[in-house]
């Protein structure tokens, strides 16, 4: 088995399936909509505006991404399964990662740099009011900015496959 059909059988065990998404509760506005066989096709441009719905969700909101992704993909006919492995790039595992760097691409957007020490010894709300601009700038550009890398990379992957597999058919010929 080839290390593309291993992990791609892997994923699909992981994955929602159509019918368990229409069964959730905060889904159910667009359950019918779910059950749309475009969104769960292999196409070029869903599996792009997948890739960017579910990147966008991950940074923007923690919990529920998943389900926001799976919602907007039906707006915009997105290719659920890529959305919803996207918005695995912040899990309870990686989401400090994340809040850090947010906060340190934040503080250099803004161009402050406040010391993490002085975090520590401040209350609660002071450090969420030096902390959260910061933090809400940074995942909004890791938000945006992923979203629009995703996509553009899905799309130049995509065509790179495409003209290799032409290519191999014409010189095997």
């Amino acid at each position: 088995m080839s290390f593309f059909k291993k992990h791609q059988a892997l994923l699909q065990k992981a994955m929602p399936t159509r019918e368990s998404l229409a069964q959730q509760t905060w889904l159910r506005p667009v359950a019918h909509h779910l059950l749309n066989p475009q969104l769960w096709r292999l196409q070029r441009e869903s599996v792009a505006r997948g890739v960017a719905i579910g990147t966008f969700w991950a940074f923007v909101i923690p919990l529920g991404q998943t389900f926001l992704a799976a919602a907007h993909c039906t707006w915009w006919r997105g290719n659920i399964p890529a959305a919803a492995v996207m918005t695995m790039l912040t899990n309870p595992l990686t989401f400090g990662f994340w809040l850090w760097l947010a906060y340190s691409l934040g503080n250099l957007v803004l161009g402050s740099s406040a010391p993490a020490e002085t975090l520590v010894i401040t209350g609660w709300s002071h450090n969420l009011q030096e902390v959260g601009g910061p933090v809400l700038l940074g995942m909004g550009i890791f938000g945006v900015g992923g979203a629009a890398l995703g996509y553009l990379l899905v799309q130049l992957s995509w065509r790179l496959r495409v003209a290799l597999r032409r290519r191999q058919s014409n010189t095997g010929a």
